[in-house]
Formats: structure tokens, C-alpha cells, sequence
């Protein structure tokens, strides 16, 4: 009965997180944020939030079997009177990932305002801008860097096994560990919103499903080049 609680309590912790996400993205992201077209100290902090909230809402629900099993594990250390971390230090850990990769992305993003390569609407201007991205992005899916990330995010024990030790500390280290590796796998996926307008719902969606199937469904590394095939034959329509 305990293991159940538990596991419901996580469960609504993380549905919650992505909830507050996808209300943020759906109701008060372009509220929030308006065309710029010279972009002040605020409005780049305004945009870190966005991508920070908008990359929890995209891959919580991907990273969702790894923490559930991170509250097995340590379930079981707990019947078993072995120390053990809540679960919620680890989710911590992974989310910190994914903010600094949300910084990193902001600044990208303000560097390609500065060079006009995408519009105030936060889209492309450029059609070899956009080819390049949807090639690069395609490409990046056959790369060894991208299918080892692909692969121990779909498969962690290797990761469990070898890294897990009791304490905050370390269960927010093996947290950020293992978002680094899904940043590594999904990175250049989420560039794609240049293209298509970083804040495209319906695009937003499309890669949150993208995401979630290629870490947790069956033959995602397959499907994975399959998408990355799909990108470069995009890429190349809007050159020719």
C-alpha cells in the first residue's frame, strides 16, 4: 500500500510540473512575449523562462519511466532499511539540465536576432537558414553522439548501476547526468522551433511526441533515423 501512495505521489508531482508547463506554454507564453525587435536585458530573461519552462513541459513526460524507476529503487532500499534520496532530487537534478541548456538556447537565439535570421516573430527569415537547421538536425540523428545519448537515455541501468550512491547530493548529480545525456540526445531537435517559430504550439507538441517515442517506445533508434531521414529531405525542398 505504501509503494502505491508513493508511487501516486510522484506521479501527481510530475503531472503537475507538466500541467504548470503546458497551462504557461498554452495561456501566458505569448502573452509574455510580444515581437521584439530590440531586445533589452528583460526580454532576454523573459525568454530564458520561456525556454526553461517550455523545455520542462517537452521532456518531463519522456523522462517519466526513468524516475519512476529511480522510485523503485529506491522503494525497495527503504523496505529494505538501506538509505535512500526522494525521487523528487533526481527529477531536480534532470530539470537542472535542460535550464542550462535553456540558457545556452537563449542566447543562440539572441545572436540570430542580432544577425536577422529569424524575425521578431521568433520564426525563420531565411530559407537557407531554415535548410541548414532541418539538415543539420537530420544529419545529427545518424551521428554516433546522438544514437549513444538516444541509448542510454532508453536504457539507464547502466547509469543506476554505476553512479547511484545514497544522498541530496548525489541524486541531484545522477539527475543532471542524466538529463545531460537526453540534452545530448535531443539538443538539436529542439533548433527545429527556429524554423518553425519557437513559440508554435502545434510544433511544440509535434516534438514533445517526437521526443517521447524515440526515448520510450519500442525501436526508438530505428524510428530516429527514419525522422532524421524525413528532416534532410525537408531541408533540401527549401533550397530546390
Amino acid at each position: 500500500m505504501q509503494n502505491i501512495v508513493n508511487k501516486c505521489l510522484v506521479l501527481m508531482t510530475i503531472g503537475l510540473l507538466i500541467y504548470l508547463s503546458w497551462y504557461y506554454m498554452l495561456y501566458g507564453m505569448t502573452m509574455n512575449m510580444a515581437p521584439v525587435a530590440t531586445w533589452s536585458n528583460a526580454d532576454i530573461a523573459l525568454l530564458f523562462m520561456m525556454w526553461a519552462i517550455m523545455m520542462a513541459g517537452m521532456m518531463l513526460p519522456s523522462a517519466l519511466p526513468v524516475i519512476l524507476l529511480i522510485n523503485k529503487i529506491n522503494q525497495q532500499r527503504q523496505q529494505n532499511g538501506a538509505s535512500y534520496t526522494p525521487t523528487i532530487f533526481f527529477s531536480l537534478g534532470y530539470l537542472i539540465a535542460w535550464t542550462v541548456y535553456s540558457l545556452a538556447i537563449t542566447i543562440v537565439q539572441t545572436w540570430l536576432h542580432h544577425l536577422e535570421l529569424l524575425s521578431p516573430m521568433m520564426n525563420s527569415a531565411n530559407l537557407k537558414f531554415s535548410a541548414i537547421i532541418l539538415i543539420i538536425a537530420g544529419i545529427y540523428q545518424f551521428t554516433p553522439l546522438k544514437q549513444q545519448c538516444l541509448k542510454l537515455c532508453r536504457s539507464p541501468l547502466s547509469l543506476l548501476t554505476g553512479d547511484w550512491q545514497a544522498g541530496i547530493k548525489s541524486a541531484i548529480s545522477l539527475g543532471i547526468k542524466h538529463g545531460s545525456y537526453c540534452v545530448g540526445c535531443c539538443w538539436f531537435l529542439m533548433a527545429i522551433l527556429f524554423v518553425t517559430g519557437v513559440m508554435n504550439l502545434q510544433w511544440i507538441l509535434v516534438l514533445t511526441l517526437v521526443v517521447l517515442v524515440e526515448k520510450a517506445f519500442p525501436k526508438g533508434e530505428i524510428i530516429s533515423k527514419y525522422l532524421g531521414g524525413l528532416l534532410i529531405l525537408l531541408g533540401l525542398s527549401y533550397l530546390f
